[in-house]
């Protein structure tokens, strides 16, 4: 990830708006939506299941097998974390919604210790 920050004002919004996620939670959360932009022909809007997948991409890419440890170190424990991330940076204007979008399209996408096993690929080498 890059050393994105938020700035201050924005932090005080969100602890203030009940923000309980570590805050690389946050700037995670907007690195995975470039990160999933970047794999689209065209920058448009997503759903919460392809977001949801996208954060597990990118944490696998970023952190490798310690991905599962570093969400739940930031307190991410299921994929409806990561909708409470995103709709807390809706509330403090960081992101836009449609007016279909729901917390819930976050519920129950996967679960995270089959999700993030099933994603490694384990590689033999041969011996010599």
């Amino acid at each position: 990830m890059t050393g994105l920050q938020l700035a201050d004002d924005i932090l005080s919004q969100i602890r203030e708006s009940g923000g309980r996620f570590h805050e690389q939670s946050y700037l995670f959360m907007l690195a995975a939506i470039e990160y999933l932009q970047h794999q689209l022909p065209a920058r448009r809007h997503v759903s919460g299941a392809e977001l949801a997948w996208a954060c597990r991409d990118f944490a696998l890419n970023q952190f490798g097998l310690l991905a599962p440890h570093v969400l739940e170190y930031w307190g991410l424990r299921k994929t409806a974390d990561f909708g409470e991330v995103v709709f807390t940076l809706v509330n403090v204007g960081l992101l836009s919604t449609q007016p279909e979008d729901q917390i819930d399209d976050f519920e129950e996408i996967y679960e995270f210790a089959e999700a993030f096993r099933s994603a490694h690929v384990w590689q033999y080498l041969p011996r010599s």
